[in-house]
């Protein structure tokens, strides 16, 4: 009897996001499948779902073999040995800060980076140029240049316009510490600031709701609760609004505005120490049960390398980590992935002058939550900034478990 045809190994392969992205993923699949002689059987949900998902999963031993991973939790699922060391995956195309992005040392390279991105302060130039007013030098404003012209706007505009409405949590305070050289969490997994840190935060942020540049408190927690293209920003009443550049097409595509990407304002006033990091905008994760560690390990390696696949993802999970096929992707670009790609470049000695941001320590997406709590907390002047900032630090010290 002839010997029997081996059938491929059939991998589960995990991820969120919205009916774009499933489409862009069935793609790569398809392409990777044939690369890496494996058969792929997808899950994919939305954001929420996706966490809730992936818990009942690993906490019953039936994690999906490859799964898509968010920094925030790395270190969580990695202190849990539920992720595998991807050390055979080919990262040599890609710089040492994406690499370091999901390596840990007691676990090894338990992420490969997909792409990378910032944070960006997006300006509507329309808004400004009904004001009469240009853009921000964005390579010298400071928080009191960002203070005076958030309040001068405001009134501008008139009533129920605003020039910005208010930060968005962890980032703007993690942005804001690493300005101080400090760090939401520590390579320890530790908090890296104090409560009188976050005390100074608060109150600069009060500021701009007490000098009447931010929306009241009611307001503020009215806008965090609004669908996507329905926030103050995407209709036009709202100057200015932070986000990650990899969002920015598509703020621009539902306002119907092209967004213009500023750096972040600091305290010096010099942009080398505005604290801007390129973040993973995700990576890719192996189950550290699969039983076909080097098919998880080959496919990954695809999906990250291969140029066919990254073009077919584009700008969707950032500018992608691998400089070849950053290189391709970069060649087609046009309109708003174009002119993200480009505030990267632009940024790129800013972030080259810092230090890069440790991985976030376990328990660290508890943090987002209490962060937000807190901050309401003040704005409605329930608390004083010093009274939350030493219940928030306690509460976030828990949540990584010291």
């Amino acid at each position: 009897m002839p010997p029997m045809e081996m059938r491929p190994p059939q991998l589960r392969m995990a991820w969120w996001g919205a009916d774009y992205r499933n489409s862009l993923t069935f793609e790569m699949i398809e392409i990777c499948e044939a690369e890496a002689g494996v058969r792929i059987s997808p899950e994919h949900t939305d954001w929420e779902g996706y966490w809730d998902q992936l818990a009942t999963q690993t906490a019953g031993g039936n994690a999906p073999d490859i799964m898509q991973m968010d920094d925030t939790y790395l270190r969580e699922y990695a202190d849990r040995d539920l992720l595998m060391d991807l050390s055979d995956v080919d990262l040599s195309a890609m710089d040492e800060d994406a690499i370091a992005n999901g390596y840990t040392e007691e676990h090894g390279q338990v992420g490969v980076t997909t792409g990378i991105n910032a944070m960006a302060v997006l300006a509507n130039p329309e808004v400004f140029e009904s004001l009469g007013r240009d853009l921000p030098d964005d390579t010298t404003w400071t928080w009191d240049d960002f203070h005076d012209l958030v309040v001068d706007m405001t009134e501008e505009l008139g009533p129920g316009a605003y020039g910005d409405a208010g930060p968005v949590q962890p980032v703007s305070f993690q942005l804001w510490l690493r300005q101080q050289g400090l760090h939401l969490t520590t390579e320890e997994g530790e908090l890296g600031f104090e409560p009188e840190d976050l005390a100074a935060y608060f109150e600069q942020e009060l500021q701009l709701v007490l000098d009447g540049g931010y929306p009241s408190a009611e307001l503020m927690q009215e806008e965090g609760n609004k669908l996507p293209g329905e926030t103050m920003f995407e209709v036009g009443d709202q100057a200015m609004a932070r986000y990650w550049s990899n969002q920015m097409t598509g703020v621009s595509e539902q306002s119907g505005v092209d967004m213009v990407p500023l750096r972040w304002p600091s305290t010096s006033g010099t942009s080398a120490e505005n604290g801007l990091w390129f973040k993973s905008t995700m990576l890719w994760s192996g189950s550290a049960n699969t039983a076909h560690p080097e098919a998880v390990q080959s496919f990954i390696s695809c999906l990250v390398n291969n140029e066919e696949a990254g073009l077919v993802q584009g700008m969707d999970r950032g500018l992608p980590a691998n400089e070849n096929v950053r290189e391709a992707v970069r060649a087609g670009l046009e309109g708003q992935d174009l002119i993200a790609a480009e505030f990267l470049e632009e940024i790129e000695d800013d972030v080259n002058a810092q230090v890069p941001e440790p991985v976030p320590a376990m328990g660290s997406g508890g943090i987002q939550e209490v962060l937000r709590r807190y901050s309401e907390e003040v704005y409605f002047q329930r608390m004083t900034p010093i009274e939350a900032a030493e219940a928030a630090h306690q509460e976030a010290d828990r949540h990584i478990g010291n």
